[in-house]
């Protein structure tokens, strides 16, 4: 990659959309391929889910954005197991054909909401990671999407005020700027590559020192990446964390 994820501040109101359709694009043919069995295989970044159950979780969270249904509560762990509930009975294939249609047709949505939303894509684009660790497959939080939610990760670490970092990240050219910029606190350092940046934003990285929640052993463990952290606790930059 040449593109450098150091974005301005200022919001791109389409740059969720295009994370979502990239990741439609890679994910959607993948999971069509694979036997009724593994949907069945549970996910180290959420151990108390299924792939199945992950993905209709997205599905779900993705057809509400599209049809205005954000009641209170929206997204809360008891509101994701009702969700999750109500498709129990669906095949597969349809839990991916809901969860595709809602991957086309989001974007837009989320683009007119003001930056409300943004997060949703986000989230959908890490437990597209899951599933793909769960699975065993290459490229789990990185693939053609990267790009797109790293440049969306550090805006929203900036917005969420989360401890300032700069990051040398393999893929980018130029560093990438995370969390609170007011310079009350000096920045801790990052050194490695994205996939692994954005396993620390969103807690699903395990072991030395990572400060992320230990979750069950899965058939696919995540690796154990080289990288230089300096200046911020690990448990510092996850962004899901409470």
């Amino acid at each position: 990659m040449t593109s450098s994820a150091d974005v301005h501040d200022v919001r791109d109101p389409e740059l969720p959309g295009r994370l979502l359709t990239v990741e439609r694009d890679a994910l959607i043919p993948l999971l069509r391929a694979r036997p009724d069995a593994d949907f069945g295989i549970v996910t180290a970044g959420c151990p108390e889910w299924t792939v199945r159950e992950v993905l209709a979780h997205c599905s779900a969270a993705l057809s509400r954005v599209v049809e205005g249904r954000l009641e209170k509560g929206v997204f809360s762990p008891e509101s994701n197991e009702r969700d999750i509930a109500e498709r129990a009975d669906w095949t597969n294939a349809r839990v991916l054909d809901e969860l595709e249609k809602g991957m086309s047709e989001a974007g837009g949505v989320i683009a007119e909401a003001g930056g409300a939303l943004d997060g949703v894509a986000l989230g959908e684009w890490v437990h597209a990671g899951d599933v793909r660790e769960a699975l065993g497959e290459p490229g789990a939080y990185a693939g053609p999407g990267l790009p797109y939610a790293l440049a969306l990760l550090a805006r929203l670490s900036r917005e969420r005020g989360l401890v300032p970092l700069h990051a040398d990240v393999d893929e980018l050219d130029e560093p990438l700027r995370l969390g609170d910029g007011s310079g009350v606190r000096t920045p801790g350092r990052y050194i490695g590559d994205g996939a692994t940046l954005v396993r620390l934003y969103a807690g699903r990285l395990v072991g030395e020192g990572e400060g992320a929640s230990s979750p069950s052993p899965s058939p696919s463990p995540a690796p154990s990446p080289s990288y230089e952290l300096a200046g911020v606790e690990a448990a510092e930059l996850n962004m899901y964390d409470g």
